[in-house]
């Protein structure tokens, strides 16, 4: 997994935490891809992070310069009927938790 490169502060973050329920994998997997690509072309994304653990539990994080851009992603059609395939097949249990990312710093060893 890379990190998302995102620009300084103020911007927002999406957080994604679900269980998954293991119910049609290939299905998802080409779900997921697909809106990845589907983000990354709206105005206003930033980035993506994504991990699943064996246990079925997932973290994903995206970054949107803005409110609006997030609801643009939220209310767009192929977006929607993802999420409804999400909740009728994917999913056992999530959460969304929407931020505004007011400090960011890390560390690279592989910068020096």
């Amino acid at each position: 997994m890379s990190l998302a490169a995102t620009p300084a502060p103020p911007y927002y973050a999406v957080i994604f935490t679900s269980v998954a329920t293991g119910e049609d994998p290939a299905g998802y997997a080409a779900v997921a891809e697909r809106m990845v690509a589907l983000a990354a072309a709206m105005p206003g994304f930033l980035g993506i992070e994504s991990v699943r653990g064996a246990d079925g539990v997932g973290i994903t994080v995206s970054y949107w310069a803005s409110e609006e851009a997030i609801r643009a992603w939220y209310q767009h059609a192929e977006h929607r009927e993802a999420q409804r395939l999400g909740r009728e097949r994917w999913y056992g249990r999530f959460e969304l938790r929407v931020s505004r990312v007011e400090r960011a710093y890390g560390f690279d060893t592989s910068a020096r």
